[in-house]
C-alpha cells in the first residue's frame, strides 16, 4: 500500500473513531509508564481496574520500593505475568530515583534502558506524556498493518513500524498510532473481525477471502 492510499483508509478509520486517543488511565509520565508496562500481553481493561488502586497507594518511585515484592506482586495479582511486572516495577523505580532523580526520563533511549520498558512501551510514553511524535506497534496495530499490506505478513514488529513511519506524516505519527488500535481492537479483531461492515474491505485480502468463505458456507448451509 502507497502513502496516498493508507491516507485514503486512515481518513476512513478517523471518520469510524474520532475519539480515538490512550486509553490507559493516568495523571503523569510515571503512572503511564507503570500502566504500559502492566498491558503487556493484558488489555487496558484489566489495567485500569488494577491501577484504580495502585496509584492511589503507590504514588512514587520510593513508594513501589517502600513495600516487599510479595506485597506488590499481591496489588497487581490480576494481571499477566504479575510477578516479573512486580520485579521489574521495582527496579525500574529504583533506576528512576537513582539515575533520572525520581522522574521519568524524556529521551527515547534513556526510556528503554528502564526495566521492562521495551520500544513500544517507550513509544507509548513519548507521544502520550512528552507529545513526541511517535508510533508504537502493538498487537493491534501490527495485525492491522499487514491485514492493509502496510506490511508484509512476516515482516518484524520494527518493520512494521518503519513502514508506517515512512508512510504516515510525522505529525500524524501519534493519532494514527491510536487509531489503528481502535480500529484493531473494536473491529478489525484478531478473532470475529467485521469485515461485512468494514468500509476498507477492498484493501485486505484476508478480510476479502474471508468474507467470500464466508458467503460460500451461507449458500450450502441454506
Amino acid at each position: 500500500m502507497n502513502a496516498a492510499t493508507l491516507k485514503q483508509v486512515l481518513n476512513t478509520i478517523a471518520e469510524m473513531f474520532p475519539d480515538a486517543r490512550c486509553e490507559l488511565n493516568h495523571r503523569n509520565p510515571f503512572e503511564l509508564t507503570i500502566a504500559v508496562l502492566l498491558s503487556a500481553q493484558c488489555t487496558d481493561e484489566t489495567v485500569n481496574k488494577v491501577t484504580a488502586t495502585l496509584f492511589d497507594k503507590y504514588r512514587a518511585p520510593q513508594d513501589y520500593l517502600n513495600v516487599p515484592l510479595e506485597e506488590l506482586e499481591n496489588d497487581i495479582r490480576r494481571i499477566g505475568l504479575f510477578r516479573n511486572k512486580a520485579s521489574n516495577i521495582q527496579k525500574l523505580c529504583r533506576l528512576v530515583i537513582d539515575k533520572h532523580g525520581g522522574e521519568i526520563p524524556r529521551t527515547h533511549e534513556e526510556l528503554t534502558e528502564l526495566p521492562g520498558v521495551g520500544r513500544k512501551t517507550a513509544n507509548v510514553v513519548m507521544s502520550n506524556a512528552f507529545d513526541v511524535p511517535a508510533i508504537a506497534v502493538d498487537t493491534h496495530v501490527e495485525r492491522v498493518s499487514k491485514r492493509l499490506g502496510v506490511a508484509k505478513p512476516d515482516d518484524t514488529v520494527l518493520e512494521v513500524e518503519k513502514k508506517l513511519m515512512r508512510k504516515v506524516p510525522r505529525e500524524e505519527w501519534t493519532i494514527t498510532h491510536h487509531r489503528l488500535i481502535f480500529f484493531g481492537r473494536y473491529h478489525c479483531k484478531a478473532q470475529n473481525p467485521k469485515c461485512e461492515l468494514c468500509p476498507v474491505l477492498e484493501h485486505c485480502k484476508e478480510g476479502k477471502s474471508r468474507l467470500k468463505a464466508s458467503l460460500k458456507k451461507r449458500r450450502v448451509t441454506s
